[in-house]
């Protein structure tokens, strides 16, 4: 990950605008090794170092850290940073680019910072505009949505799907509950037809109850990382043998 390795290389105080990724376990591990997070780029001392986090950011704060002459390391994923693209092309051809998702997350505010952006309800009745979807919704609804989302919300929905006819299906869903990607799969999986449970580490596997589940599939957000998965799982191995 960029940001441990260049907590790695520069012995400064890195400044991280936002959490890097929406996982409790692998932000607080950064915080441990020495990257300080703020909600506001006015809390990053002129000349520090900065981390874009994976939801990106507007060009106004682009611009701002320029003048201020930070350091800016660059971690948007590539999904996004492509959708910043679109939005720009539109508005270079004179074209709106509607952005469907939830008005407070950082990529979708990301978004709403470039020009020509807009929300769907401001939207003139018949007028063409492009269209960018938050990277972490439903990829059964909406285009845009990045592969590792979509990959999970496939298979999970498939999952379900596959047994719910012969069995009670359960879903154990690892990370965070501030995660969209995550809670996204759980709805996934709830409307699916299957009972689900959201886990954020293996503890919590003991405070529920799968008395009446035949089958169980276990999945994870894509920002969880892999051993948090693992823990969770041997954790729920472990209790289908006791």
């Amino acid at each position: 990950m960029m940001a441990r390795a260049a907590l790695a290389e520069n012995p400064s105080p890195i400044y991280c605008l936002h959490e890097i990724v929406h996982n409790e376990s692998v932000v607080q591990g950064l915080v441990r090794s020495g990257l300080r997070f703020v909600e506001d780029i006015g809390d990053v001392p002129d000349g520090a170092m900065m981390l874009i986090s994976a939801h990106g950011t507007s060009p106004a704060i682009r611009e701002e850290a320029e003048a201020r002459h930070l350091r800016l390391m660059d971690a948007t994923c590539p999904f996004v940073a492509a959708a910043h693209e679109r939005i720009r092309e539109n508005h270079a051809r004179g074209k709106r680019t509607a952005i469907v998702g939830e008005s407070s997350h950082a990529e979708v505010l990301g978004y709403l910072g470039e020009p020509g952006a807009c929300l769907p309800e401001d939207v003139k009745p018949g007028e063409v505009t492009g269209l960018v979807v938050q990277t972490t919704l439903d990829a059964g609804a909406h285009e845009g949505v990045c592969t590792a989302t979509r990959d999970r919300q496939n298979a999970v929905k498939s999952f379900v799907m596959t047994h719910r006819g012969e069995a009670n299906v359960g879903v154990v869903v690892v990370g965070s509950p501030k995660s969209a990607n995550t809670g996204r799969l759980a709805e996934i999986a709830e409307r699916a037809g299957a009972r689900v449970w959201r886990i954020g580490a293996a503890e919590d596997i003991k405070a529920f109850d799968f008395s009446g589940i035949d089958i169980m599939g276990v999945t994870s957000g894509a920002s969880t990382p892999e051993e948090q998965f693992r823990s969770a799982l041997t954790g729920l191995l472990k209790l289908a043998v006791t």
